[in-house]
């Protein structure tokens, strides 16, 4: 089959700098620019019949796509379940309302400390007020639209700077009404030694200690993975990659539109890559931090 799921990534842009993050560090060896909307339609096209989730983010901050909202429409007229996620400082009037018109189904807005201090210390270049600001505006918008949609998630990056704001985000979820509240683990790529982002409470940590000073992934990395016959990233570019560990598109399978994708999901790149993580997924780089 194809399938079911696709991750597109409208821009790898994004307004703010965050320090375990390729597209806030400026670090790509890749190509960065806007998905065109024509290969975006190109891809719909093929896999709408297929899909059932469309996920419209991967790197970058998706409302710097000028036509991100379009992009989210063309794949609510196809009945497809959209999600996105936002650091939330583009939420104006207009695209708040833009947003819950759209018929986006799930957004996630990143929240990832309680103080200014706090949220930059991760969210570098960020303004927590702007971005608790353009949360209120899209929960007054759905109200007012008496709109269901989109399903809004605020998630909270746990690290060690905003841990002991748990408490205090939990209220806050409940004071603004959002529909859903995640705390995240963070993935941190030199976590070996120990890093100052490992949160002191370790049920919020993907990594524990082994002894010597020495950190390892909590979950052990085992010769499966689901999401190779299930999902596919496309990247603004047209590159299909296995998944959304790939940040740096180290691992192309194929390119849009040089082969279609149904040639490049069945095609001899994939199921090599699928064979090799069968056989040894500790080998793939981008399988190392993987919480799957």
């Amino acid at each position: 089959g194809m399938p079911l799921s696709l991750s597109v990534e409208p821009t790898t842009a994004c307004n703010l700098r965050c320090p375990e993050c390729p597209s806030g560090l400026r670090s790509f060896t890749r190509p960065t620019g806007h998905i065109a909307l024509e290969l975006y339609e190109h891809v719909l096209e093929q896999l709408a019949p297929d899909l059932i989730f469309l996920t419209l983010y991967f790197q970058g901050e998706p409302y710097i796509h000028p036509r991100f909202l379009e992009m989210v429409r063309l794949a609510a007229n196809k009945g497809l379940y959209t999600i996105s996620s936002t650091n939330a400082h583009f939420l104006t009037e207009e695209n708040a309302r833009a947003t819950v018109e759209s018929g986006l189904d799930r957004l996630i807005v990143s929240l990832d400390g309680l103080s200014q201090e706090t949220y930059e210390s991760y969210r570098r270049e960020g303004n927590l007020e702007e971005v608790l600001s353009g949360l209120r505006r899209l929960l007054k918008w759905k109200k007012r639209l008496k709109s269901r949609k989109p399903h809004v998630v605020l998630q909270f990056l746990v690290v060690r700077p905003n841990e002991h704001e748990i408490p205090a985000v939990r209220k806050l979820a409940r004071e603004l009404g959002v529909d859903e509240l995640q705390l995240k683990t963070a993935q941190i790529y030199e976590y070996e030694n120990g890093h100052p982002l490992i949160p002191t409470d370790l049920r919020y940590s993907r990594y524990k200690p082994a002894g010597n000073g020495r950190w390892v992934l909590k979950k052990p990395i085992k010769n499966r993975c689901l999401r190779m016959w299930q999902g596919a990233v496309l990247t603004w570019d047209g590159r299909v990659l296995p998944c959304c560990f790939d940040k740096d598109a180290r691992h192309q399978l194929g390119q849009i539109p040089l082969r279609s994708f149904r040639e490049i999901w069945k095609g001899e790149n994939y199921d090599a890559f699928r064979q090799k993580l069968l056989r040894a997924r500790e080998e793939i780089g981008i399988c190392g931090n993987c919480t799957e």
